[in-house]
Order: C-alpha cells, then sequence, then structure tokens
C-alpha cells in the first residue's frame, strides 16, 4: 500500500460567513470545525501525514489552538495563496512522489472514514478518486436568451472532497497556469489529460460556506 498524505485546505478567509473569524476556526459544538476535520483523518488513520493550509495571518490562531486543545499530532502548516489553486500547489511542496495525497476543505467536518477509505482505495487502483453526490432537488439550466431547460438529475454530480490522487501525476498537473476553471483539484487533474474517476460520497459531508451551513452542521452535532 502506498504511502498517504492529506493536504487539508483553509487558506481562505470565509468571506461568506459573518464576522472577522475564518469559518474553519469557528466553534461547532465544544472545538473549531477545523478540529472536527482534522479528528476525522486521524479516525481513519493515526499515522497519515497532514499538511494544513492556513492563511498566513492566521498561524497565530492556529497555534493557540493547539495549545487550548493539546494537539499532539505532528502537523505540517503552509501558506494559502490568493486563489485555492496556490495553496494546494504550495502544499504540494512538501508531498513526495509516489505515494497517495487526498486534498480535503477544511470546513468538511463530516467526512466519513468510509469515504475516506475508499477514496484511497480507488486512487491506488485507478490514480484518481473524486467523491460525488446525486442532487435530490429538480434543477434546470438557464439559456442565454433567458429561458430554461429542465436536466435529468440523475446524469448530474454534486462534487465533494476528499479528491484523491498519485502525488506524481498531480504534482505535474499543478504545473499548468492557473486560470479560473479550476474550481477544484479534479478539474486541474483532468486539463493535464488525465482521467477523473468518480465514486459516491456521503451526503452528510457537507461544505460549511454560510451561517445556514453551520445551523446545520450544528444539528449534526448535537444529533450525534
Amino acid at each position: 500500500m502506498a504511502e498517504r498524505y492529506v493536504i487539508i485546505v483553509a487558506g481562505g478567509m470565509g468571506v461568506r460567513m459573518s464576522g472577522n473569524i475564518p469559518k474553519q476556526f469557528l466553534l461547532l459544538g465544544d472545538k473549531p470545525i477545523l478540529l472536527h476535520t482534522i479528528q476525522r483523518w486521524t479516525e481513519f488513520d493515526p499515522d497519515i501525514s497532514i499538511i494544513l493550509v492556513l492563511p498566513q495571518a492566521h498561524h497565530a490562531t492556529w497555534r493557540e489552538i493547539t495549545k487550548q486543545f493539546d494537539i499532539q499530532k505532528n502537523i505540517t502548516v503552509v501558506y494559502g495563496g490568493s486563489e485555492r489553486f496556490y495553496s494546494v500547489q504550495n502544499a504540494l511542496q512538501h508531498v513526495p512522489n509516489d505515494v497517495l495525497v487526498a486534498v480535503h476543505d477544511a470546513v468538511r467536518p463530516f467526512v466519513s472514514v468510509e469515504t475516506i477509505a475508499a477514496s484511497f482505495a480507488l486512487a491506488e487502483k485507478h490514480g484518481s478518486a473524486v467523491p460525488y453526490t446525486i442532487p435530490q432537488e429538480s434543477v434546470r439550466i438557464k439559456k442565454e436568451d433567458g429561458s430554461n431547460l429542465p436536466l435529468n438529475r440523475n446524469m448530474l454530480r454534486n462534487i465533494q472532497t476528499p479528491q484523491t490522487f498519485s502525488s506524481t501525476q498531480l504534482k505535474q498537473a499543478y504545473q499548468l497556469p492557473y486560470h479560473d476553471g479550476f474550481t477544484d483539484d479534479a478539474s486541474v487533474w483532468e486539463k493535464a489529460s488525465e482521467t477523473v474517476f468518480l465514486f459516491k460520497g456521503n451526503r452528510e459531508n457537507i461544505k460549511i460556506t454560510t451561517e445556514w451551513d453551520l445551523r446545520v452542521a450544528e444539528c449534526f452535532i448535537f444529533q450525534s
């Protein structure tokens, strides 16, 4: 089995969430969202190598959190970039070749251990693994003339993280010049002419980006 790494991306400032605290540091239950996320990965594998991407201005906040919550895990912390692309690019400098590396949003604290395990298993077999869910509501596409057309939601996929890859190929893909079509790691991987393999993720694996998402997350915490 290949050595396993995870890059946990928390490089943004959480502008869609009100307040001055980046969303990864907001309390969810008794601890910050970020710590819930890290806990999921250490539950999967206590020895997994974790690379945490944080805004430069908040590295001191992280150090305070590690003291307050007595974090014993050795975690490599790197600076976030102006775009997610650059944050992952920075983190990949700390990942060796010929390993498996997952990239996961810091504000997805409810990824299941089963989803993590499935991502590594599929990436080990095919080189890439990207989780998805199927939309639950009816969907339409808006046309340029203002009209809209219904789409078959069973043909659509909501994409999640972790997105897991062979590190050698992913590092090569991240040598491409940035453009705004790179919305996630799978889009960078695919632009480098690599095949994206999908698998079904867990529906609870929501991304907390708004206050509404935070309220939903609190329901998950208090019901568990």
